[in-house]
């Protein structure tokens, strides 16, 4: 390190402050509990704002102002009135898209180079697509024989399902608040979003964006604030709430399918993952190396569809385990901003703590340590962030807490396999199932190994390559329901039946 950097650190990352809103009935407020946190950006943990903790009474202000908005003229628009707005939303965004990149990087620490390519465009095109999707989608009719031979008609409605709370996670939290916002918005119902309370600002944001763009007030409600005992779980338990979609960890999910289940509310829940990723002697491996060390270190390993669990043919085992290592090594650390920087911090100190006890636990279960397992030199001026190192082991038995249990970090097991039966099964042996990768130059064996992964989607020679037409979801207690293109209608929308006698 040079002495010129020890004598002119860098300036904080957060620089001005940029305090958080609620955003209730089109209006931004403090709220009246009085109670506030700080929110810190975890590239350096110096402070970005004040962000104001909402209560049980500015839940309810923000349900009862969506549930009036379904009756007001959000509620009597064309589907081509509602559409256009929400296309000017996604135009909104990109127009407004470095402020929406500076937001996102502030909350999260993530590299710019990664926000600008993934977070922000899907952001916009969330919107984009499910104004297509609703008015494009063609309704059922079955025409039916009747006794007096005259027939009968049934045809189709639907129509919004009402209040939608949306529990968005801060991995990606314009990307997926706005995957689930875009659909229940385009579909007709009104939401309230209740943002994760470490990355508030881009929901805060879209607020305005609302306004400008000329969305009714009502429709689109952000309160801030915690889980259990707090806004989360009142508005996960109000009786005006219709449905709720979460995405987060699978125990958070029980609980609120708990609370849900009192007035039947109807729930979408992507949960947690250990992913699998298999890797045979037939791949190409210069193709494998690079989708796995995405899948494993992207956004520091903060991605519900990474992959923690790395099986690898015998064959090339050796080979694949050094080349993993050489590249998880070359990932360089630094500000959001740096041209150089390809790997952020996690979102928090706490996480980091926790990341950092299965770093410990995998070397007490006895696992060799490839790579990493600690933290990062960093220079002065960004070492109180939330840093640890990408980190590889192998030798960890099947049954080790490491290779069971979500880890969310940028870290993955390597073990090796003799056989597709043994792959197969070795991928399927856990309680979650959202995702795998299937790296082989064989098609059959591809199609073969895809049917069996018990999970909601398989990658074949590729991760996270995403038609957002397809069916998105997780399988056991990696969540319940699909979303995506028509898929999402069945959520977001009630039908009903009619039967007309002719």
């Amino acid at each position: 390190m040079s002495t010129d950097m020890l004598a002119h650190p860098a300036p904080p990352v957060a620089t001005g402050i940029r305090d958080a809103r609620h955003f209730i009935n089109g209006t931004f407020t403090m709220g009246g509990t009085g109670r506030s946190w700080q929110n810190r950006c975890p590239v350096d943990n110096s402070v970005i704002g004040t962000v104001p903790e909402g209560g049980e009474a500015e839940v309810d202000q923000a349900v009862r102002a969506a549930h009036a908005a379904l009756r007001g003229p959000w509620g009597k628009m064309t589907i081509t009135e509602r559409t256009d707005l929400l296309a000017g939303v996604a135009d909104e965004i990109t127009r407004r898209f470095d402020e929406f990149l500076e937001a996102e990087c502030l909350d999260t620490g993530k590299p710019k180079s990664l926000a600008c390519h993934i977070d922000i465009p899907r952001g916009a095109a969330n919107f984009r697509m499910f104004t297509e999707v609703v008015k494009t989608h063609a309704d059922e009719l079955f025409r039916m024989p009747t006794p007096d031979g005259k027939g009968a008609l049934n045809y189709s409605l639907r129509r919004p399902k009402g209040v939608i709370a949306v529990i968005s996670p801060w991995n990606l939290p314009l990307l997926l608040m706005t995957w689930k916002v875009g659909p229940a918005l385009a579909c007709g119902n009104t939401v309230v979003v209740k943002p994760s309370e470490e990355t508030p600002l881009t929901a805060t944001l879209l607020g305005e964006v609302m306004n400008t763009v000329g969305v009714p007030a009502g429709v689109y409600n952000v309160v801030h604030g915690f889980g259990p005992n707090a806004a989360g779980e009142f508005l996960t338990r109000h009786p005006l709430v219709d449905g709720i979609t979460f995405t987060g960890e699978t125990r958070t999910g029980e609980a609120i399918m708990r609370q849900a289940a009192v007035g039947l509310r109807n729930v979408s829940f992507e949960l947690g993952g250990k992913n699998p990723a298999i890797v045979f002697a037939d791949a190409d491996l210069d193709k494998a190396i690079e989708g796995t060390l995405r899948s494993c270190f992207a956004n520091c390993g903060q991605v519900c569809l990474g992959t923690e669990r790395v099986y690898v043919e015998r064959p090339v085992f050796e080979a694949f385990v050094a080349r993993l290592k050489a590249g998880a090594e070359a990932l360089r650390h630094g500000r959001p901003g740096d041209a150089g920087t390809s790997i952020g911090p996690l979102i928090s100190k706490e996480h980091q703590a926790k990341v950092l006890s299965y770093y410990r636990r995998a070397v007490e279960e006895g696992a060799t340590v490839v790579t990493g397992g600690g933290v990062p030199e960093m220079p002065p001026e960004l070492a109180d962030g939330a840093w640890v190192q990408p980190t590889i082991w192998t030798g960890l038995a099947d049954d080790s807490s490491v290779v069971r249990e979500e880890v969310f970090g940028p870290c993955c097991h390597i073990r090796p396999f003799d056989t597709e039966e043994e792959a197969v099964r070795l991928a399927n042996d856990t309680h979650y199932g959202l995702a795998a990768a299937v790296w082989t130059e064989n098609l059959s064996r591809a199609h073969r190994v895809a049917a069996q992964l018990e999970v909601g989607i398989c990658w074949v020679n590729s991760w996270f390559l995403r038609d957002l037409r397809t069916p998105f979801g997780g399988a056991k207690t990696s969540g319940i329901g699909r979303e995506g293109g028509v898929h999402s209608l069945e959520f977001y929308t009630e039908l009903t039946n009619v039967c007309v006698k002719l």
